[in-house]
């Protein structure tokens, strides 16, 4: 799968509600190119593929909206939405905040976020210019051997 094929994938899993097998994510991630820190700086709003995966359902119960890349040292992981509706970065889900490394997974260097105050790491790679796909990965994040998805666009 080269990667036109893998954008165009994505493109028809997310118009078709987003269900999707992780094996085939984990297929698209290889497709991918790495993305660098600096390149992804700024707001984005976030979205889950429906994979069964645990964390989906921890994340919509946060009424996670998605995540704010202020510089590599100033991350806010779960911009979630409060009951008014108003953004706020969730401190307690997250157990902090987050910073941005270079950091080597499955073979590559790409940009990850790395948490603040858990054994979690989010890796990311560029679907286009406006989206990225992250998978997170760490310690109790795992579901049956199995890593979380999601997508990323910039707001």
């Amino acid at each position: 799968m080269d990667v036109e094929q893998a954008r165009e994938r994505i493109a028809e899993i997310r118009a078709a509600g987003g269900k999707v097998s992780i094996d085939e994510l984990d297929a698209l991630w290889g497709a991918l190119p790495p993305v660098r820190t600096e390149e992804i700086l700024g707001a984005w709003r976030g979205g889950a593929f429906v994979t069964g995966h645990r964390v989906e359902s921890l994340l919509a119960a946060a009424n996670w909206h998605g995540k704010r890349f202020h510089s590599p040292t100033d991350v806010q992981p779960l911009i979630c939405r409060d009951a008014d509706g108003t953004l706020f970065s969730n401190i307690e889900a997250g157990k902090g905040e987050a910073g941005l490394w270079m950091v080597e997974f499955r073979g590559e260097s790409t940009a990850s976020m790395v948490y603040d105050g858990q054994p979690v790491i989010d890796h990311f790679k560029r679907i286009d210019d406006t989206t990225l796909l992250g998978v997170m990965n760490g310690k109790d994040v795992l579901d049956d051997g199995r890593h979380f998805y999601f997508f990323l666009e910039r707001e």
